[in-house]
């Protein structure tokens, strides 16, 4: 299935199935702690992201969060918000607790933040530890680990988010074409 065919899937609000999973070579998973700030803004940004500049680039990407305090809701409406303003939509996105099977289904489970790589790192599995990133570590340059938690804040600091995950999902977008090597447009 074309990223574009599997971008309009999920944005449709259907979600693959693990099982359908595995005919993707490669799979991401974003991770914050309660699914509807920080994960899906980086699920959308990068979805955005792909669709533009890598539309051939067979990838997965999905979120969770490590709490399930808002399971089944949409993303924070100043998430939304925010990410509209940039052409990115969350409106498809859905809140939902990271599973076990996520550790082996995902190729990349990349937490926001130091405490919810922690957490993820006392529930996977010790053969699927190397899958466990903060994810900006693939935006080296902005001499930051962490996307900070933009919940009981104001507006800014959704926008903040955004710039951090816009600019670690291009160095994501990176490594995934070297692994996969296809090309960027």
């Amino acid at each position: 299935m074309s990223v574009k065919r599997l971008i309009g899937k999920l944005s449709s609000g259907n979600r693959t199935s693990p099982g359908a999973a595995a005919a993707h070579e490669q799979r991401v998973l974003f991770v914050c702690m309660g699914n509807i700030c920080r994960s899906p803004t980086a699920e959308g940004a990068f979805r955005h992201l792909v669709s533009s500049r890598a539309p051939n680039l067979n990838v997965l990407v999905d979120s969770a969060g490590t709490h399930a305090y808002h399971v089944g809701e949409p993303p924070d409406p100043r998430a939304q918000r925010a990410a509209e303003r940039r052409g990115i939509s969350l409106a498809h996105i859905r809140a939902r607790r990271v599973v076990p099977e996520d550790f082996a289904r995902f190729d990349l489970v990349l937490a926001m933040d130091e405490l919810n790589l922690a957490m993820l790192q006392t529930l996977c599995p010790d053969e699927n530890r190397s899958r466990l990133k903060l994810f900006l570590e693939f935006a080296p340059r902005l001499g930051q680990r962490e996307v900070p938690d933009p919940y009981y804040g104001g507006g800014n600091g959704f926008e903040q988010v955004l710039d951090l995950v816009e600019e670690a999902s291009l160095g994501l977008l990176e490594h995934l074409l070297a692994r996969s090597g296809a090309r960027r447009r």
